[in-house]
């Protein structure tokens, strides 16, 4: 009956709300709202007099919501969420609650259909991803990361305009790679002969074929995808692993064949061991002088690798180049130890085993010749002057071609005329090439290149809003949804001013998105979002976990990346992301999951019939990331899922605060759970742990690694809980149906995530309504992928812009980035 009598109160509340917007919407006038649930719940706390937090309501005229938007919005968040009243003070019925924040909700949002604020993106410069593919998709030519310093992360992207400053040591870092790549781009024969050192993972297990790029028939190795700047000889080096004491080769008792190839070509292969079997007693103690057959043993073991050399002629462009085992002798029969180090791993001193290659080390180039058909140079060179006289015009056609694509609009005389100077200046001192690649290196590190510029009409008045010009949602467009440059297709679009049609804009945004180049933006916003890009800096303490690997790691990545990729190239719903029962794996990360049948390097999709693994949740990725290097964390984990399922991230933990008691020597085993809840004693603590601890306490099951268990530190695992509404769950397969209850919040937070990383920019509270729209626009089709994409390009915060005043709050936030980044970088 009370059921009954909860579904017929939310019904009429409902259907109280529908008249409230029916009536707002056809006067154009807003209705005053009751504002009886505050004056009876909140303003106990939030008055002028205790400000609560900060925050009175005794002032807000619900008359008015226009002038309180910014408060109101933080009222509808709190309602939404549950977290005001607090628990332990008296609540409405949560249909009342409901009912008064839509009406909240939809009062804003007329207000903001009528007079939206679209925000303001302040000057956005490309960050290192950006400005690599640009260069790339510009100039086909890949970029070594290494050129550019990592870009910092504003409000969890790091692609946020308010925090991508220019300081003049950037600057100096941008102008480097300008001058480098215009020199890879024209190819310059004076370039000089470099070694360039790739390495393999530290702990990485070489007993197995290392991925895709790898050919079969082989094991351990390592791959590069090398920049050969010119045509030339290019020497490549093989060294192996050497053994923690003594600094000699380990493994090589027996005969072994290593191969190197370039783009799957077979340059070489190589035998080594085999020669000198047996103990090296010189490993750990002196050899005497007259002992010749351990003095030959010993040297051998420091210089079998000598003779893993070869120079090769290579064509400039980038190759893959990959160094590896081959499987022909001997048959792999155990897995490679692991190298130890600081952080200690299993440490060896025996030669037994299968040896490790260490590093493949590329030098050259040697006698090189300038190649005039290479990809860059066709894509640089559309002309080549037949005389003296016609090279002044050959460079103002190339430099116009290239300057179309890099400006992101139209070009004018005087963006020519700032680069010719640039272009005499390098002809002077030596050829036309050098011209090219002087003018080309200005072009690179210039101010339109290098930013993404909108512009403010002429006369216009501040906090007037404006629609975006066609060239400049293309720059929007192109930045999302490939991280780079506009193409041919969608300048010419903007120039023909043919984007303000929606229809035009959803088909150039369908096309970009079934583009490869959109697996940029994939990977990258889902690294950022879930933080799986943390991965590569955490480190399990190898004793608690001695199976964790340099594989293992790269598996759990790359299983979240092909899966969030999967969910939106195949436009799933959303929410499909808590619920999928599928994942994708190889063998390394199956046996992790102890999920049989799965063999081989090579990744597949599987289907998932534990319940426990399905969706994100079930990712190793994102439980190792979530935990500490020694054990897991109630904490991290419920932070994680509050901050980002949920979008209610906790209040930050206050100063002092102790750190959890470790399990003494002698004393009876205690779980997390049993020390957690002594830690939380504390009033204070436990103000803090209840929202976030129980989401925790439920994935208790998944240890540091995300592989499941039964028992921590000997003490059976209780993953049961109670939630701070009173509700309990137990257990991965509940919290995905709580999640899943709780869908509006976290649909909500997808959408803002996505919209932030689109825009470029942090979210305020003018942006809810576009929020709300692309929600109710994309209810209609399941919330898939394409429609959520869809709703955030033709929304106004995407499409239009604000232009600034002094009392625009965006101004004082973005303010406050770049003071906090300024900090950071001193």
């Amino acid at each position: 009956m009370a059921a009954v009598l909860r579904t017929i109160s939310t019904f009429v509340a409902v259907l109280g709300v529908i008249a409230f917007a029916r009536h707002a919407s056809a006067s154009g006038k807003q209705d005053a709202i009751d504002r009886s649930l505050i004056d009876q719940y909140c303003i106990t706390c939030h008055n002028t007099r205790l400000m609560t937090a900060g925050l009175s309501l005794e002032t807000v005229d619900l008359t008015k919501v226009e002038a309180h938007a910014e408060i109101l919005e933080k009222v509808i968040r709190k309602l939404r969420a549950g977290q005001m009243p607090p628990v332990g003070r008296p609540r409405p019925p949560r249909a009342t609650v409901d009912a008064f924040a839509t009406a909240l909700e939809l009062a804003l949002d007329q207000i903001a259909a009528i007079s939206p604020n679209p925000g303001r993106r302040p000057v956005h410069r490309l960050n290192r991803l950006e400005y690599i593919n640009a260069v790339q998709d510009l100039l086909n030519i890949d970029v070594n990361p290494s050129w550019l310093p990592v870009d910092s992360a504003g409000i969890g992207f790091d692609n946020n305009a308010d925090i991508l400053s220019v300081t003049p040591a950037l600057m100096a870092r941008y102008l480097s790679a300008a001058a480098k790549i215009s020199r890879l781009a024209v190819g310059n024969p004076a370039i000089r002969p470099a070694v360039q050192v790739y390495s393999a993972p530290e702990f990485s297990d070489q007993s197995v074929r290392m991925g895709d790029d790898f050919p079969f028939g082989t094991h351990g190795g390592i791959a590069a995808r090398h920049i050969f700047p010119l045509d030339g000889m290019y020497t490549l080096t093989i060294r192996l692993q050497r053994n923690s004491i003594g600094d000699t080769i380990r493994g090589i008792d027996n005969e072994h064949e290593i191969e190197i190839r370039i783009d799957h070509d077979l340059i070489e292969r190589f035998t080594v061991g085999g020669k000198y079997p047996g103990h090296d007693i010189g490993l750990v103690n002196g050899i005497p002088d007259d002992d010749v057959v351990a003095q030959n043993l010993h040297t051998y073991r420091l210089t079998a690798d000598d003779h893993l050399e070869i120079a090769v002629a290579v064509k400039a462009g980038t190759h893959l180049v990959t160094t590896a085992f081959t499987d022909r002798a001997p048959a792999v029969s155990e897995l490679v130890p692991l190298r130890p180090s600081s952080r200690k791993r299993r440490i060896f001193t025996d030669d037994a085993g299968h040896p490790n290659i260490e590093t493949l080390s590329i030098d050259g180039p040697y006698a090189a010749i300038a190649d005039t058909t290479t990809p860059s140079q066709r894509r640089v060179f559309v002309c080549r002057p037949a005389a003296v006289r016609d090279e002044t015009s050959c460079a103002r056609s190339i430099l116009e071609n290239l300057a179309q694509q890099a400006y992101r609009r139209p070009i004018t005389a005087v963006d020519i005329e700032e680069l010719m100077p640039l272009y005499h200046f390098g002809r002077q001192t030596g050829t036309f090439e050098t011209g090219i690649e002087v003018a080309l290196e200005g072009l690179l590190s210039s101010l339109p290149f290098l930013f993404s510029l909108e512009h403010d009409p002429v006369d216009s008045q501040p906090g007037t809003v404006y629609s975006l010009t066609d060239m400049e949602l293309a720059s929007r467009l192109s930045l999302f949804l490939w991280k780079s440059l506009p193409d041919d297709a969608l300048l010419a679009s903007a120039v023909e001013n043919r984007l303000g049609s929606p229809t035009v804009l959803a088909d150039e945004t369908r096309r970009m998105l079934s583009d490869p180049k959109a697996t940029r933006w994939i990977n990258d916003f889902t690294e950022q979002w879930l933080t799986v890009r943390n991965l590569n800096a955490h480190e399990p303490d190898p004793d608690r976990f001695p199976d964790f690997d340099d594989n293992l790691r790269a598996a759990m990545a790359t299983e979240t990346r092909l899966f969030f990729e999967s969910q939106v190239r195949q436009d799933q719903s959303v929410l499909d992301l808590l619920r999928a029962d599928y994942t994708f794996l190889n063998e390394r990360l199956a046996r992790h999951y102890d999920i049989p049948g799965v063999y081989g390097s090579h990744f597949r999709r599987v289907s998932i019939s534990d319940p426990t693994r399905r969706g994100l949740l079930g990712h190793a990725s994102i439980l190792t990331v979530t935990s500490y290097a020694d054990r897991t964390s109630v904490v991290l984990r419920g932070k994680w899922v509050l901050e980002t399922l949920l979008g209610a991230p906790p209040p930050p933990p206050p100063p002092n605060v102790p750190d959890l008691e470790d399990i003494k020597p002698g004393t009876a085993p205690r779980s997390l759970r049993e020390r957690m809840e002594q830690h939380r004693e504390s009033p204070v603590c436990a103000s803090c742990h209840a929202p976030m601890d129980p989401f925790g306490f439920v994935l208790e099951n998944f240890d540091a690694t995300g592989r499941w268990r039964n028992t921590d530190a000997g003490a059976t695992i209780d993953t049961t809980t109670s939630l701070i509404d009173g509700s309990s769950m137990a257990g991965p397969e509940e919290l995905h149906g709580y999640l899943l209850n709780r869908r509006d919040e976290f649909l909500r937070t997808v959408v803002e995530k996505l919209m932030a990383y689109a825009l470029g920019r942090s979210l305020e509270y003018f942006d809810a309504p576009a929020v709300r729209k692309i929600l109710r626009d994309s209810s209609n089709e399941n919330y898939r992928w394409s429609s959520i994409i869809d709703g955030v390009v033709k929304s106004e915060p995407f499409r239009m812009r604000r232009v600034s005043d002094e009392t625009d709050p965006q101004q004082r936030t973005q303010a406050s980035h770049r003071e906090a980044n300024s900090q950071r970088g001193k």
